[in-house]
């Protein structure tokens, strides 16, 4: 009997150093250093220049960015692996012209809880109505806004995403399951080897991808922010295809993205036949990232209602 209790102890020890073990934070010269110096100095320059504003909703505290001088605003949603900055070369190229908000999505585990926080917000900057750009669970949760909001809504960018589906649920249910049992620095880990095998090749081995990918997962987002994500691409909710008929909508895809497979494209597409449809070739999952300036005049010229400009070949 004492010999199990001393092994039970000794078990309960390694997983008590295991889970107390710190995910491990990586200098921002070391991470981007491979990463061109001016886009390196650009981030850090938006990151120092810019205040964040936060915001309390149903216990949760909210992170975003609000700036820019135009009457319109863009609302920003980044996906599951993001912040509110993952947007800032897009952001500096159209503040000039819109009001511009960014957020960082906290620990909120619906689409519905991202709702509130968002109309919170929108409400604390006196946004009554916007442009929405969204990517991956950035463009899932635009199109549930569109299902609860759509007369706030002018126009709707929905990029690498995907609408309501069983696929993704299907694919990762055993990673899902057992994600919220590891420890934060298995879960960034698991991140870590998506990012290097899948999204850094697909991504044309862009640094500025791998770079802030990277620093995500060290200590920039935490477990309990990755799993309230995960969540929220599997809430299901009916598309708004009667809503997104009476909006100008737009669906920018990648023809190589690793995380929304070819089968979810044809899906969107098949869910807003009305849309507009732009496919950057051989961009990955990040084209905002990689492809900044191609990104900002494929927005900038749809937000214009200039519906053909700045569409790749």
């Amino acid at each position: 009997m004492a010999y199990i209790i001393s092994i039970l102890f000794f078990l309960a020890i390694i997983v008590l150093v295991a889970y107390s073990f710190p995910v491990r934070r990586i200098p921002f010269q070391h991470l981007y250093a491979k990463v061109p110096e001016d886009i390196k100095k650009s981030l850090q320059t938006f990151r120092t220049a810019h205040k964040i504003q936060r915001i309390n909703v149903d216990g949760k505290t909210w992170n975003y960015l609000a700036i820019g001088k135009g009457k319109e605003t863009i609302l920003f949603l980044h996906g599951m692996a993001g912040a509110y900055d993952i947007w800032w070369q897009v952001i500096e190229a159209l503040r000039d012209r819109f009001k511009i908000i960014s957020v960082t999505y906290p620990p909120v585990n619906s689409l519905e809880g991202l709702r509130r926080g968002i109309l919170s917000i929108f409400e604390k900057e006196h946004v009554s109505e916007y442009h929405v750009v969204g990517s991956s669970l950035g463009g899932y949760l635009a199109q549930y806004l569109i299902s609860k909001n759509s007369k706030l809504i002018k126009r709707a960018v929905f990029a690498n995403t995907f609408p309501p589906n069983e696929m993704i649920a299907q694919k990762t249910s055993k990673i899902g399951k057992v994600l919220p049992f590891l420890p934060e620095w298995a879960v960034m880990h698991y991140l870590r080897q998506r990012i290097t095998t899948s999204i850094y090749p697909a991504a044309d081995h862009s640094e500025i991808v791998l770079a802030y990918m990277l620093e995500q997962s060290h200590g920039m987002m935490t477990k309990k922010q990755f799993i309230a994500r995960y969540r929220c691409i599997l809430d299901d909710f009916e598309p708004p295809l009667s809503q997104a008929s009476k909006i100008s909508v737009l669906i920018i895809e990648s023809d190589n993205d690793p995380l929304v497979e070819e089968q979810l494209r044809q899906k969107l597409k098949a869910t807003y036949p009305s849309a507009q449809i732009i496919t950057l070739h051989n961009v990955g999952h990040f084209p905002y990232l990689s492809q900044p300036e191609q990104y900002t005049q494929i927005i900038s010229d749809f937000l214009s209602n200039n519906t053909s400009a700045g569409e790749p070949e």
